[in-house]
């Protein structure tokens, strides 16, 4: 993933690599905008087969 790579691992999920745009961001205590760049960030996408499994848990019924 350092590399912008996707990592799949197969009935489990994929962790990507998502882009989080540039914006405008606020100091409080100055009272002034800065600009915040964009970056680069790791998230998590399930498996259908992996929610499914998970919904039809016994764990998951009971709560």
């Amino acid at each position: 993933m350092r590399k912008g790579e996707n990592v799949y691992v197969r009935g489990f999920g994929s962790f990507i690599v998502k882009k989080r745009a540039a914006k405008i961001g606020r100091n409080i205590k100055k009272n002034i905008a800065i600009e915040i760049p964009e970056s680069q960030v790791p998230a998590f996408k399930p498996a259908k087969v992996f929610v499914e499994s998970i919904k039809a848990s016994k764990v998951a019924k009971a709560k």
